[in-house]
């Protein structure tokens, strides 16, 4: 098994606790508190460094500091070449080619890219279409409808009560007008997981490009053929053991032509995007995806799987109504359990449980947005139980003790909750 170790996680001060929790924690809640742990299960929104990939990165914060784009002399060669094996080992890790790899500041530039710079050098003016999935992240949606500016018309793609993409909507909706279609390997809020390879057959048959954000997929599953099912993949380094800050964007050889660059400059990585590259943060990212082609991380899944359908199971065992959102198990992100807590405050029960546990309502790039979920009112949920709904994603750090203590600490909350409601009643 991937063997990392979870540091203490930055608290946010300023987010208020309904009730002091202190009093009615158990022994090892409390125990676990008073040793500064905070229970991590957010991976989906970052993922701690693994230990191998910061010592990889360290040499070149100091004596390995070259511009990898000085082309005069040894040191810049040097710093060259370090890139050029991070892209290498990106590329292996989805079977593309080095020279198909291009970095960006992360999954949201990669998005950004795809969709704008597609649309920016279409060769047939008569594809003015692009279809996106109903279920996307918010840098696509919000790429696409950017769009909409430059004459393009963008629809979404409906989706089933498990997030899958209709494949008979998507068939419907393609013809020789459109230019891209951008569907989600694995969803960031619920996890489903597309067939994408059904997807991407359909969309080319029509002779359109097909993005897929693989931001979530190098730990949920094997995506060693990914550059086969797909024109354009985005990637992100702080969702795979790797660093933030960095992602990205793996481009078909045969369409980098048509690809019009957001960032102009010196002409870096084939002209498609300018600007001297954050060696180390590559050399992080590269050294990231040679862990996750390592054997180890097959063993690593199934055992987050289990811990997983573990804690799924002990919430079904509480004395209150939940529901999970999305997929059935097998076909879903094997640390991601995103669930309805019916009758309850999704944002009152993380606020209870601060600090000693970490989860979210949903995408951290959407904080602070007071609309329910997008993702969860396209499978069918009605407002209140998109309101209700919490995603815990658990990660190859987390342990067997962290599961027992993340329920004692959820049934304390929603036992405390539950007697302030029937005191008040009364």
């Amino acid at each position: 098994m991937v063997n990392l170790k979870l540091e203490d996680y930055p608290q946010d001060s300023t987010r208020r606790v309904s009730f002091p929790l202190a009093p009615h924690l158990t022994h090892r809640s409390m125990f676990l508190m008073r040793k500064g742990k905070i229970l991590y299960l957010d991976h989906q929104a970052t993922t701690p460094v693994d230990e191998r990939v910061l010592q990889r990165m360290i040499p070149y914060f100091g004596a390995k500091f070259g511009n990898p784009h000085s082309a005069d002399h040894a040191v810049g060669w040097k710093s060259s070449r370090a890139v050029a094996d991070s892209a290498a080992q990106i590329a292996a890790l989805i079977g593309a080619d080095a020279d198909e790899i291009i970095f960006a500041s992360g999954a949201t530039e990669a998005n950004n890219l795809a969709l704008l710079g597609l649309a920016g050098r279409r060769a047939d003016r008569r594809r003015n279409r692009v279809l996106v999935s109903a279920i996307e992240h918010k840098s696509v949606l919000a790429a696409a409808d950017a769009l909409k500016d430059r004459g393009y018309r963008v629809e979404a793609v409906p989706v089933d009560t498990e997030g899958r993409v209709s494949v008979r909507a998507l068939e419907d909706a393609l013809d020789d007008s459109v230019l891209s279609v951008s569907i989600m390997v694995v969803n960031n809020e619920i996890g489903t997981i597309q067939d994408v390879r059904s997807l991407s057959m359909l969309a080319r048959s029509a002779g359109a490009v097909f993005h897929a954000d693989a931001a979530q997929a190098p730990l949920a599953m094997e995506i060693g053929a990914l550059a086969e099912d797909a024109d354009l993949v985005s990637l992100s380094g702080h969702k795979m053991l790797g660093p933030p800050g960095i992602g990205v964007l793996y481009v078909r050889r045969a369409l980098q032509e048509r690809i019009e660059p957001l960032v102009y400059g010196g002409g870096q990585q084939n002209g498609l995007r300018s600007g001297t590259v954050p060696l180390p943060l590559c050399v992080g990212m590269g050294a990231a995806a040679e862990l996750l082609r390592g054997d180890q991380v097959r063993e690593a899944r199934a055992a987050m799987r289990k811990r997983r359908d573990r804690f799924v199971e002990k919430l079904r065992n509480l004395p209150w109504g939940i529901t999970v959102n999305g997929a059935a198990a097998e076909r879903r992100h094997p640390g991601n359990a995103n669930v309805c807590f019916h009758g309850f405050s999704a944002h009152d029960i993380l606020n209870a449980l601060q600090p000693a546990l970490a989860a979210s309502t949903g995408s951290a790039c959407t904080s602070g947005i007071p609309a329910p979920s997008h993702v969860l009112k396209a499978i069918g949920l009605s407002s209140d139980d998109a309101e209700a709904s919490i995603r815990f994603s658990l990660g190859f750090t987390s342990r067997d003790e962290d599961i027992d203590a993340a329920i004692d600490l959820i049934a304390e909350a929603l036992g405390r909750f539950t007697q302030t409601t029937v005191v008040r009643s009364a």
